[in-house]
């Protein structure tokens, strides 16, 4: 089952296959991962039901935040394992001269109680990692992500966080136009929507990304730790 499934008709579905949309690209040999807006303020400061989570954050998406911040973890871990590189775009409102259009579309995202824009404490970075403030829903846009991305060598990007119909769906559209292969993990992003979630995967995963499940990304990614340790067993 896809999250789509029961949400976007099959003879849709079939439509996309028949015009041959949705071809697996595969990923690269060096990914990055990146956590997008996996800030208190966008999964409240415990797992609570969407109605109750709004009242200490109004743009808290509750307990499918903290549902999928238990996958980000897993890989996040796994990147630290493999010493892949981590960055984390995130609004921040310091930065009070120019909020951009979002802070007039969605002020309350600019007006979060202090601890909000902390970053959720089980996925937060550590030193070596890159942060990228951003007013934008792409983490490209009016950031230095793509200059990091080049220094970095990547060819690969994992993206977790939220939201899927809109920081996560702006950055994959614009990787993807910087021929980045995109993976995303379903079940490792979030959204206060289920039928705005389920609609915005299944676009990327017929025109910009490869759509799987943590699991199945954790499986991917690991060929290429494991073919760097047999290459590593032969050099030595």
């Amino acid at each position: 089952m896809k999250p789509w499934d029961g949400i976007i008709p099959v003879e849709e579905q079939d439509a996309y296959r028949a015009a041959g949309f949705g071809r697996p690209t595969g990923i690269g040999q060096r990914p990055a991962l990146l956590i997008i807006d996996v800030q208190y303020r966008t999964v409240g400061t415990e797992p609570r039901p969407f109605r109750e989570a709004i009242k200490e954050f109004p743009t808290s998406c509750g307990e499918v935040g903290w549902a999928a911040v238990k996958n980000i973890r897993r890989l996040l871990g796994f990147f630290r394992d493999n010493g892949w590189p981590v960055l984390y775009p995130h609004v921040s409102p310091k930065e009070t001269f120019d909020h951009g259009r979002l802070s007039d579309k969605v002020p309350a995202i600019m007006g979060v109680a202090a601890r909000g824009y902390d970053f959720v404490a089980e996925v937060a970075p550590r030193e070596g990692d890159v942060l990228l403030p951003k007013k934008h829903p792409s983490a490209f846009f009016g950031t230095p992500l793509a200059s990091y991305l080049v220094g970095l060598g990547a060819d690969t990007l994992v993206v977790t966080g939220c939201t899927t119909s809109g920081c996560v769906r702006g950055t994959v559209v614009d990787g993807f136009a910087y021929n980045f292969r995109i993976l995303v993990p379903h079940d490792s992003v979030y959204d206060r929507s289920a039928v705005s979630h389920a609609v915005n995967l299944f676009d990327m995963s017929e025109k910009y990304a490869d759509v799987v499940t943590t699991a199945e990304a954790i499986d991917r990614l690991g060929a290429l730790s494991r073919n760097a340790s047999a290459d590593a067993r032969l050099r030595a």
